[in-house]
């Protein structure tokens, strides 16, 4: 599979090649606040795929967090691209919404972190959800 995507404003371009090894909803507080509230809808590519093509991603990590995501976003508009996961490794988690075409995501298969879901979040029916991370 081959996938490009951006930022809302377009000064940062992606291009991902490989396998999805992952396509999940988050619903863990720290992609609340990346989502405004909402859980991110995240495919995971291998990142020996994964490249800019066009500008650079400001990188973000929190000093509170142990072991915590390094989240790549565009420095001109704030959209957030992707992170990188310690507990993923060799892998980038881009964000649905960035795909030039979101629709060849299809569907969650797994529904994460859900011991921090809200209310007015919804989890489609029929895939399994998870509190934490399953494993």
């Amino acid at each position: 599979m081959s996938i490009e995507g951006r930022c809302y404003c377009g000064a940062v371009r992606y291009r991902a090649e490989g396998d999805p090894g992952f396509r999940g909803q988050c619903h863990c507080r720290e992609c609340q606040y990346i989502s405004g509230g909402n859980p991110n809808v995240l495919l995971a590519m291998p990142e020996a795929g994964f490249s800019y093509t066009k500008g650079a991603a400001k990188q973000f990590q929190r000093s509170d967090l142990d072991n915590p995501v390094t989240r790549e976003f565009c420095a001109d508009c704030g959209t957030h691209i992707l992170s990188r996961a310690p507990g993923m490794p060799g892998s980038v988690i881009l964000k649905v919404g960035t795909l030039d075409d979101p629709g060849v995501f299809g569907a969650p298969q797994v529904a994460i972190f859900t011991v921090d879901k809200q209310s007015f979040h919804h989890i489609p029916d029929g895939i399994p959800s998870f509190e934490r991370t399953p494993g």
